[in-house]
């Protein structure tokens, strides 16, 4: 069964002058301030299209190396990923690099890494942004 999911923006003003927000509508638990600056220079106090595009990246890596652990019989006792999404005014988006260390009981570092390289193409957020480089720095902790 297939899902959406709902955010909602608000703007007010020019790109670089105007401020806005966006809240997570369908689970209800975020409202976030937005405002050109903090796109162009990263800051505190207000997100950024990027920093959400890099928290669903990480979040969804994180699942789908899950998933596929536990598919094999080796679930993970904790996955952490971070993603840092590159923006650069003028040009866009300019990639997202994937940081994953894992602990994964009964697997070798190498078919860990295997399954992490898999993961980075097997999350649904990593295909919708197959338009930009994606690199990963996988970690196995023993």
């Amino acid at each position: 069964m297939a899902t959406q999911s709902t955010a909602q923006a608000h703007w007010e003003g020019s790109l670089t002058e105007g401020a806005g927000s966006v809240d997570l509508v369908t689970s209800g638990v975020a409202h976030f301030d937005l405002k050109w600056a903090k796109r162009a220079e990263a800051g505190a106090g207000t997100t950024n299209p990027e920093e959400l595009i890099a928290a669903a990246h990480a979040a969804c890596y994180s699942m789908a190396l899950s998933h596929a652990l536990a598919g094999n019989g080796t679930p993970p006792e904790s996955v952490d990923t971070k993603a840092v999404v590159g923006f650069q005014p003028g040009v866009g988006i300019t990639g997202s690099e994937l940081t994953v260390v894992a602990k994964v009981p009964g697997l070798t570092e190498e078919e860990f890494l295997k399954f992490a390289e898999d993961a980075k193409t097997g999350c649904p957020v990593s295909a919708a942004l197959a338009s930009i480089p994606i690199t990963l720095n996988a970690t196995f902790a023993s």
